[in-house]
């Protein structure tokens, strides 16, 4: 009884009960393929078609992540059994309303891999919820189309105009999410409602579908204001650069050997408009390195200088600290030492990160096993300023000039996880968000 009891709240937390009447509901065959779209919206379909939208199940990291470890976890761990088909809401919307459950990988070349098509964000209707979150969205396939626009006259098929598809509400049934445990695993809709850009009307589609001039469709009218559907985030290095301001400053730039030079590195996040990192914070990276480099090329890497906080350890790198033991329950690899925690990330480099920790306590990259993550939030919210000191003792011999260099990093994944798992390198490699840099002259 104790076991069903888990494998229902886990099925209500992740699935809930009005999207378990939605699971199985239609057909693949209710919904257009997203080439039939592209027969008339040639260019909004090319940039869906790049865009992580159209990849949402077929991305490499999340066949990963669904196959290897959420889906054989959901089998034999009574309380996370929901995520069986509620990873698949999102990511493979169309398998989820068709019942296919698990939907076969990516290799099989099924529907599934359409990800999160034309065909699903133009027939939602609604959310079952006033702020949605788990896929909570209402969707109604069939020859009437929900569009921003009242005066839209497609000749392929009815539209009707909504006011839904252009709020940030409609981002919010996928990319807010509340774990079997109760505890949000991501809530960039929630951070965005708590940030001035609410208050100001400035909504997700603002900044990750940009507007320009030209045509909807190919017989359609020229307006000045379509919405591109490249749907650009995290995953593109020109949308992070710059995204957090970063600037770099010194008490002295004449120093002689044996001075000892404070430093500060105040970084604001003045573009986004929710915290940074977002979505699936449980596994983005974002860290500050700042080095001392003399002349000849040598180079010292400075240790950000501890502010006191509970739970600062998890936000220093650390090259011995090791985490997420259960991968290694999960794919059941025998004594499993667990993963380096920080990757690649120089020890002492400032990480601003929120950890997420399983029912065992151990910190987890599984967002569906997580059962805590309140300890610490350390990233940068919006419009918020962070401040990080440095010192650097000049040393005998030096080679001047010296430049001191701040480095801003972003990742997806820990470097540790996405070698493990022999993902492409560019899932895990650092992106430069920004950089700065200080002279000091040798007396």
């Amino acid at each position: 009884m104790k076991k069903l009891w888990s494998w229902l709240i886990g099925l209500f937390l992740l699935v809930g009960t009005a999207q378990a009447a939605e699971m199985g509901k239609f057909k693949y065959e209710d919904f257009k393929k997203p080439q039939k779209c592209g027969a008339c919206h040639k260019e909004i379909f090319q940039e869906w078609k790049e865009s992580l939208m159209a990849q949402a199940f077929t991305h490499e990291w999340d066949q990963v992540e669904y196959f290897k470890l959420a889906l054989p976890h959901a089998l034999k761990e009574p309380k996370v059994a929901g995520v069986k088909a509620g990873c698949i809401g999102c990511h493979a919307p169309l398998a989820f309303l068709s019942g296919d459950i698990p939907p076969k990988e990516a290799s099989a070349g099924t529907r599934a891999n359409e990800g999160v098509s034309c065909e699903i964000c133009h027939n939602i209707t609604g959310s079952t919820e006033k702020e949605p979150f788990n896929f909570s969205y209402v969707i109604e396939p069939g020859n009437t189309k929900v569009g921003p626009r009242a005066d839209a006259k497609p000749m392929g098929h009815k539209v009707k105009q909504s006011d839904f598809i252009k709020s940030a509400e409609f981002c919010a049934t996928c990319h807010d999410e509340a774990s079997p445990y109760g505890v949000w695993v991501k809530e960039t809709y929630r951070e965005w409602k708590a940030s001035p850009y609410a208050k100001e009307g400035v909504v997700c589609q603002d900044c990750h579908m940009h507007r320009a001039p030209g045509k909807a469709a190919t017989m359609g009218p020229k307006r000045a204001d379509i919405a591109h559907h490249v749907f650009q985030g995290s995953h593109s290095p020109a949308k992070l650069a710059g995204a957090v301001d970063l600037a770099l400053y010194v008490n002295k730039k004449n120093v002689s050997p044996g001075d000892r030079v404070k430093i500060r590195a105040v970084l604001f996040n003045g573009k986004v408009g929710h915290m940074i990192p977002s979505g699936s914070a449980e596994e983005r990276m974002l860290w500050l390195e700042v080095w001392a480099i003399d002349a000849n090329g040598k180079s010292w890497h400075l240790p950000v200088k501890k502010k006191g906080f509970p739970g600062e350890e998890y936000t220093i790198a650390d090259p011995n600290a090791y985490a997420y033991f259960a991968i290694g329950e999960i794919m059941e690899i025998k004594d499993f030492k667990g993963l380096k925690r920080d990757g690649n990330v120089p020890a002492g480099a400032r990480i601003f990160r929120r950890p997420f920790f399983d029912p065992k306590g151990r910190m987890t990259v599984c967002q569906w096993y997580t059962a805590k993550n309140d300890l610490v939030d350390y990233r940068i919210g919006p419009r918020e300023t962070k401040i990080e000191e440095y010192e650097f003792e000049i040393p005998e011999g030096v080679k001047g000039p010296v430049t001191i260099k701040a480095n801003l990093f972003y990742a997806q994944i820990p470097s540790s996880v996405g070698e493990f798992f022999k993902l492409p390198e560019e899932e895990y490699k650092p992106i430069l968000v920004n950089s700065a840099e200080e002279v000091l002259n040798l007396k």
